[in-house]
């Protein structure tokens, strides 16, 4: 039997949640960023953000709250991602129609998704040995 959540849980869950949405956001702003003397050579750094920021919160989710709950920041920076990027503000596409837009997505999106195997699977063989 699962135990409800306790109130400090539950304001964990909603604060790695809304860090969630905020580097969603700040990620796709920033992804068309370009350097060079034209501004010609995409620089993608928030791809790099993207992938050690999402494993990073599902870790903590997993280790700090429950590790049947470490999804949630996976699925809300995703539905983030994809909400802003496809109809965004005033209905803009900010999300960029180029090779940058699925390196984010994938580079976001894989390796916290590896983290949150890994935390279902120690969940469940954890709950298997509880049971005897």
């Amino acid at each position: 039997m699962v135990k409800p959540l306790s109130g400090d849980r539950w304001l964990m869950l909603v604060l790695l949640g809304l860090d969630a949405v905020v580097l969603g956001v700040l990620e796709l702003f920033f992804l068309p960023l370009r350097v060079g003397p034209l501004d010609v050579v995409p620089l993608p750094l928030t791809v790099l953000v993207g992938a050690l920021s999402t494993p990073w919160l599902v870790l903590t989710a997993g280790r700090l709250v429950r590790p049947g709950l470490s999804w949630v920041p996976l699925a809300v920076w995703v539905v983030t991602v994809l909400g802003v990027g496809l109809f965004g503000p005033g209905g803009d596409l900010v999300l960029v129609q180029d090779w940058r837009a699925l390196l984010l997505l994938g580079a976001g999106a894989l390796p916290a998704a590896m983290v949150l195997g890994g935390g279902l699977g120690r969940a469940t063989a954890d709950r298997a040995v509880a049971r005897g």
